[in-house]
């Protein structure tokens, strides 16, 4: 077998000596080429070149979410073909690493790495389905360039979080869940949409749905995790699915402790509920509007204001090594 093994040097969890652990021990099976990114992006080149090429059967990602995402993004810059492309495999080397884990990996890397040969010495895979995200045509986010993302996308509040959570990253602060809830707290305090809602929902066949403050996307569950507790926003979501919906048309202060607390306590049964509280499940196609730009993320990444999002949820689009 013939496999890229795409190296993101920052991985928070994984030191030097431990990547070349990894290294050794796949290389050991399969003929390897190891290549370290330089660059933000630089695995989204990557996973484009083993798509157009013909040489490689195999591309592991070897950190976190946004190296994973990014590779995936390379894999699939022309499209979903799960028969022709080079299979996917992840090692987590980030902070969360909600994709690994949603398709059952262990967290820790050596351990992932362990399961990921003997998967592969038995010949187990699944096709998973993704989630793809465009600028809706006739509006002024028209041009943005379309993105795949492999567990949640969200526009509004939750994606505010992100963005703080990357400015502090850039100040040299460690990602930690303490980070996150501290900039959870600072955006809550800080959002003037909180109360008002500016996103509509819209999809074929349905009436609208309006004034929404918050809109999580979820391509499978759990949608992260808090140190080793699963968050379950959306409980039907899956990688066999479409894409489901959790959103939020109030966010005043007994409204957020409430919803806080469910998603806290949430489980593969049960997830968030209320008067202020839209679930929908397995969507294939449908548009997010605001009245005014808010934040995007995709995967955990911030990706800046944006007014108009389509998303569309696509099975079987990758072979995955589980």
């Amino acid at each position: 077998m013939r496999a890229l093994l795409v190296v993101n040097p920052a991985a928070t969890t994984t030191s030097a000596r431990t990547r070349d652990v990894l290294i050794h021990a796949l290389a050991s099976e399969m003929k390897l080429e190891a290549v370290t990114t330089e660059y933000r992006g630089h695995a989204r080149d990557l996973g484009r070149q083993a798509a157009d090429g013909e040489d490689i059967d195999l591309v592991v990602a070897l950190g976190g979410d946004g190296t994973v995402n990014e590779v995936v993004n390379g894999l699939l810059h022309r499209g979903p073909d799960p028969d022709r492309l080079p299979r996917l495999a992840v090692v987590p080397g980030g902070s969360t690493n909600v994709f690994a884990r949603a398709l059952g990996l262990p967290n820790d890397a050596v351990e992932a790495t362990g399961a990921l040969l003997d998967a592969l010495r038995e010949e187990r895979e699944r096709t998973v389905g993704l989630g793809l995200a465009a600028g809706t045509p006739g509006t002024e986010d028209e041009a943005v360039p379309s993105r795949w993302f492999t567990f949640c996308a969200g526009l509004g509040f939750d994606a505010g979080v992100v963005g703080r959570v990357e400015q502090q990253r850039e100040r040299g602060r460690r990602s930690t869940h303490a980070l996150y809830l501290r900039q959870v707290v600072r955006q809550f305090l800080d959002d003037p949409h909180r109360r008002h809602g500016t996103i509509t929902l819209e999809r074929p066949g349905a009436d609208p749905v309006t004034d929404l403050v918050l809109s999580i996307i979820c391509n499978t569950t759990p949608w992260t995790f808090l140190g080793n507790r699963p968050v379950y926003a959306t409980p039907k979501a899956s990688f066999d699915t479409g894409l489901d919906v959790l959103a939020l048309s109030r966010m005043s202060t007994a409204s957020v402790a409430r919803y806080a607390t469910q998603l806290l306590t949430s489980s593969p049964e049960r997830g968030p509920q209320g008067k202020h509280a839209v679930s929908l499940h397995d969507l294939t196609d449908f548009t997010l509007h605001s009245k005014v730009p808010l934040p995007l993320q995709m995967d955990g990444d911030h990706l800046g204001l944006r007014t108009s999002v389509t998303f569309t949820g696509v099975r079987r689009a990758l072979r995955v090594i589980v």
